[in-house]
């Protein structure tokens, strides 16, 4: 029986996959070209890690290899990370794909040796030629390397002989990597037509969904609809997390009862947040803790603005190409930048906000009646976040000292607040028996607060204040979501910084939306204490 998997390239045979035939099909016509005899064409494919780049080009290069128009070679530079010596670069891929070919190895002194290794004179057929792992030379190398491609597509391209009778049988190239534009910062001009670039999406829904119910006929074990979607939900179709949680509730955790349920999935998902190591999800988070991208990744947590996504932000691209963002597109064809998956914000929430603040001093004064606040069976939330603006007042000496700030104003970033309210709110709660779990809705920022106390579900909205026009705007958003929990009540936890007393006491209100019925509780937490 086949296994979900998640450690490297899938087997067709003993694993659970999707075809992804269209993926498949687009590099095999690339790098043939049509005609062919006008020759390939030279590509980037390209993804952040763990999207299935190598299982896919492996496909291509199997059934290529029964083109007998073609030679095929698929050479893996991943050893030769950081290499600085071009020439040695140059003689191992060299080396390498003679070998492979049958060919004497032929020693490579300078850039026009290696351009000769493509020639008519070495090459019997024209060549279709991967590179995997291209990215991982160093830069010079990889100027050096593409230069050469460069120059050998444009004398194929002068010459209007059939391919295989071309000076230079270099037929098509596709240099694998997690980079957009390979070597773009390395020259100026590229032969890699960007949209001829073959990017690795996400599995869609359709292709999670298919690989369950494949599952099913298998096992015979049924997988509620409920689990599927909701893995698709929080995962967003990231292969190698689909195939990590897949593996999980069929074998770690799967109980062998008839019906996998949302209960197995509810341990599944909270067990993988909070203990279980995975290679994926830990290089995530080792990139996005690291400076000088923290401060990007931090800035993603506050919900007063978008993040535009741009390529040619070197922080953005390299968030983005080891799987720590992704981009999202409004209405407007507007890019910005947003969490690929629930699950991944709430691990980078988790792990910052433990980092932060693993030790929170005294909450409240011992000797505090508590009975107003919090009982077996009621919770005043205002009453706690008063608490805690009280808490925050108290220890603003030490609370805040080392809390990451924004470089171009000094100012505490937003991300601290939610950070160490959660971390008071959890505290706090699970004293008394309850939970406080963070939910993501959107991706982009914005951060619920879901309380589980006393048989009951309560819902905290954390915002931040910007004026009074997004404070109202805020508060029909939050009654929308109250709505979607099944919730008749919600409270807005709005972060500011020096709040008159006028103004807290006009807006910090309760209102009921007339579209959804909810009521929303605005509640002000003011972090600088009045001096």
């Amino acid at each position: 029986m086949r296994k979900f998997f998640s450690y490297g390239p899938l087997s067709k045979t003993q694993h659970y996959y999707v075809p992804r035939t269209q993926l498949i099909e687009f590099g095999i016509n690339q790098l043939v070209g049509h005609p062919h005899e006008e020759g390939g064409h030279y590509i980037t494919v390209w993804a952040p890690r763990q999207r299935g780049k190598s299982w896919i080009m492996q496909q291509v290069l199997w059934q290529l290899q029964e083109d007998e128009r073609f030679d095929v070679v698929k050479l893996s530079l991943q050893h030769l990370t950081d290499l600085a010596d071009i020439n040695t670069v140059m003689n191992v891929i060299a080396e390498e794909m003679t070998q492979f070919l049958g060919y004497e190895t032929i020693r490579v002194n300078d850039p026009r040796d290696f351009a000769r290794l493509f020639s008519k004179s070495v090459l019997q057929k024209p060549l279709i030629l991967m590179l995997d792992e291209f990215d991982s030379l160093h830069p010079e190398a990889i100027g050096h390397v593409v230069r050469a491609f460069r120059n050998i597509y444009n004398l194929r391209r002068d010459s209007s002989l059939p391919t295989e009778q071309k000076p230079y049988l270099l037929h098509s190239v596709a240099l694998i990597g997690v980079r957009a534009v390979l070597g773009v910062d390395t020259m100026s001009g590229s032969p890699f037509n960007v949209q001829r670039s073959m990017h690795i999406p996400n599995l869609t829904y359709e292709e999670v969904d298919s690989m369950f119910h494949w599952y099913e006929q298998e096992s015979g074990q049924t997988v509620e609809q409920d689990v599927i979607d909701r893995l698709f939900h929080v995962l967003q179709g990231q292969p190698g997390l689909t195939g990590w949680f897949g593996e999980l509730l069929t074998e770690t955790y799967n109980k062998h009862h008839p019906t996998i349920a949302m209960n197995d999935f509810d341990l599944v998902y909270k067990t993988a947040i909070q203990a279980l190591p995975n290679a994926n999800i830990l290089n995530i988070v080792s990139k996005a803790k690291q400076d000088p991208y923290r401060e990007t990744v931090l800035s993603l947590f506050e919900t007063d603005e978008k993040v535009p996504f741009k390529y040619d932000k070197p922080n953005i691209a390299y968030l983005y190409l080891n799987g720590v963002i992704d981009e999202e597109v409004d209405k407007e064809n507007e890019r910005h930048v947003k969490f690929p998956c629930q699950f991944v914000q709430e691990r980078l929430f988790n792990y910052f906000s433990s980092m932060l603040y693993q030790s929170m001093n005294r909450l409240y004064d011992p000797f505090m009646d508590l009975v107003p606040y919090i009982t077996e069976t009621t919770l005043n939330i205002k009453g706690i976040l008063q608490l805690y603006e009280q808490y925050v007042h108290k220890n603003d000496d030490w609370l805040f000292r080392e809390a990451p700030r924004r470089k171009t104003d000094f100012r505490i970033m937003e991300a601290t607040y939610h950070f160490n309210l959660f971390m008071y709110l959890s505290k706090f709660i699970r004293k008394r028996g309850g939970q406080v779990i963070p939910e993501f809705p959107t991706g982009n920022g914005k951060v619920d607060l879901i309380i589980q106390h006393g048989g009951k579900i309560h819902a905290i909205e954390v915002k931040s204040f910007s004026d009074a026009y997004e404070l109202k705007k805020g508060i029909g958003q939050a009654a929308e979501y109250g709505k979607q929990l099944g919730l008749t009540k919600i409270v807005l936890a709005t972060f500011v910084e020096n709040i008159p007393s006028d103004f807290r006491q006009k807006h910090e209100v309760i209102e009921t939306d007339e579209e959804t019925g909810v009521t929303v509780e605005v509640v002000f937490v003011n972090v600088i204490q009045p001096r």
